[in-house]
């Protein structure tokens, strides 16, 4: 039974929480909240880097998913302690941001509060390691901008993409995939800004990944409505209908009463004439491609059959869109107002089946601003763990043409900050020097990782790196060649954005759990928290799976 508030005026406990409340306060609250952090930190550490392990997540149906794509193992972790989904929004936010960098920032915010920890040991107050944090995080963002790169052109672009899939299950196509990418981005891009939802991937099995391509226009998964209609057709006419070509069902609960058989055929040929002026009405137009948001009635599908249209029905809001940016058409909300004016154009629509999968092809347009990328994998898994890649090199390419900075990777940038940080909590007095230091160790966690994951000693590579930080902020662990070497010339750089986001995050995140001196579990309905127990880890995450 939780109590606050006292005691009352005969020295009984007022109890204002209902019985089973579970309440942890001050150093109890902050040690569970830590801890949690820690855990989660620790669970995804193996999988960063180009040498990173993956995990294997089996859900209670039994369905798999092998992957080392941070927020994807956190998404799919069945994750119940409040300060532990706190760090995974983190993870979230960082893929929502950017797409790439989740294990990152996760690792980083772990840190941040293992050495937020040591401060608290030392009876320092959990504002004043926040507002350190602060500070550290808001000079660090400085350091950042400083040691950034201003290159964006498409050999940058290629270098970006290729560090992005390192270490992600597609070594041997990195290259053509990152051509790909590259490409896509750079055909979307309008006045310097990309909508990664006009890159369209689909995932195909069946063969191996370098026989991916690029569709330079829209690939929908949906077959013609009836055999009879054209499988191919040139110099296309794309209509866009959001407006179903059958008669609506009446949507009150009128009932129509007929007297005579003749009635119920006049009724009948009242139907079948209003679905025959929706088609004619179509045909004025001079279309000869019809992809329909809702449905098609029979009838209007022999008809349009017959004049020789291929019809495409129930397709998604999300393709419509990308066919209106890859054909230049309007969307038609009422066939009545449908002119040839609303029309799209594309070379060549064809129909055509890969592996299992029966797509509708829209391709040879003058400039489309929509484009898809068909992903191909020898099994489900792999295709799957492709696409996690693919999508994460959309999102670092799609950030670089933006921003035009770049950053040397292999922990080069957080040790160049580190470095930084420690230099400027020299000039800082009382004790949010010490919690600018411990930021600036915290940084260092992300070459410690890369070195631990390669099977390297982290100590000798970190002060190695130390060493040679003094010539060059570039200066980084090379993982393939076991050594440190600079990454700029190494090829291997990273979005400014990335990094940026994951700092910015982690540190918000640290500070807002390092604030919390009151965790108050409801004994409400479901499940909730496991407030006891911490000290006996992995089980007691509350919901969490046991970490082995």
């Amino acid at each position: 039974m939780a109590q606050l508030g006292g005691q009352g005026q005969q020295g009984q406990p007022i109890l204002i929480l209902p019985e089973g409340t579970n309440r942890l306060l001050g150093r109890d609250a902050q040690s569970m909240n830590v801890m949690a952090g820690k855990i989660l930190a620790e669970t995804i550490r193996t999988t960063l880097g180009p040498k990173g392990m993956d995990k294997m997540l089996v859900d209670s149906l039994g369905d798999i998913v092998v992957t080392n794509d941070g927020v994807t193992i956190l998404k799919e972790m069945d994750i119940e302690h409040p300060a532990a989904k706190m760090l995974v929004e983190v993870a979230k936010t960082q893929e929502d941001e950017v797409g790439d960098g989740t294990t990152t920032a996760v690792i980083i915010a772990g840190e941040l509060l293992k050495k937020a920890e040591d401060l608290l040991e030392q009876d320092i107050h959990p504002t004043v390691i926040s507002m350190g944090y602060r500070r550290a995080a808001t000079k660090a963002l400085e350091i950042l901008n400083d040691i950034s790169i201003d290159r964006n052109d498409r050999e940058t672009l290629i270098e970006v993409a290729m560090t992005a899939m390192t270490g992600k299950g597609t070594e041997k196509a990195r290259k053509p995939l990152a051509e790909i990418i590259v490409n896509a981005v750079k055909q979307v891009e309008e006045n310097g800004e990309v909508d990664r939802d006009h890159i369209n991937i689909h995932r195909i099995q069946g063969a191996t990944v370098d026989e991916s391509q690029l569709i330079r226009g829209v690939v929908i998964d949906k077959s013609r409505i009836d055999p009879s209609m054209p499988k191919k057709i040139e110099d296309a006419r794309i209509a866009l209908l959001k407006y179903p070509i059958e008669v609506k069902d009446l949507e009150t609960d009128a009932k129509i009463k007929l007297t005579a058989p003749n009635q119920m055929q006049a009724f009948i040929e009242q139907e079948e004439s209003m679905v025959r002026h929706m088609v004619e009405k179509i045909i004025a137009t001079g279309a000869n491609v019809v992809f329909c948001q809702k449905g098609i009635d029979d009838l209007a599908q022999h008809y349009l059959a017959r004049e020789g249209i291929l019809a495409v029905k129930r397709v998604r809001k999300s393709d419509i869109e990308r066919l209106e940016k890859a054909t230049g058409a309007s969307v038609a909300t009422n066939i009545e107002d449908l002119s040839s004016d609303d029309l799209g154009n594309a070379g060549l629509v064809y129909e055509k089946k890969i592996f299992d999968e029966i797509m509708i092809f829209v391709e040879e347009n003058p400039d489309p601003k929509a484009v898809s990328i068909i992903l191909r994998g020898s099994t489900k898994h792999v295709a799957e763990e492709v696409e996690r890649a693919v999508e994460d090199a959309i999102g670092v390419v799609t950030a670089t043409v933006e921003d035009g900075k770049v950053v040397a990777g292999g922990g080069a940038a957080e040790m160049a900050i580190a470095r930084g940080l420690t230099d400027y909590s020299d000039t800082i007095s009382g004790r949010e020097q010490l919690a600018v230091a411990a930021f600036a160790k915290a940084l260092e966690i992300v070459p410690k990782t890369l070195a631990e994951n390669a099977g390297m000693d982290s100590i000798d590579v970190l002060v190695d790196i130390r060493a040679a930080q003094e010539k060059s902020p570039y200066m980084g662990l090379d993982v393939f060649q076991g050594k440190v070497a600079n990454m700029k010339l190494a090829t291997v750089i990273e979005p400014h954005r990335v990094k940026k986001q994951a700092i910015q995050s982690a540190a918000e995140a640290a500070e807002m759990i390092l604030r919390i001196d009151d965790v108050i579990a409801s004994s409400g309905a479901g499940k909730q928290p496991d407030m006891e127990g911490m000290e006996g880890m992995p089980p007691g995450m509350g919901g969490m799976p046991p970490m082995m």
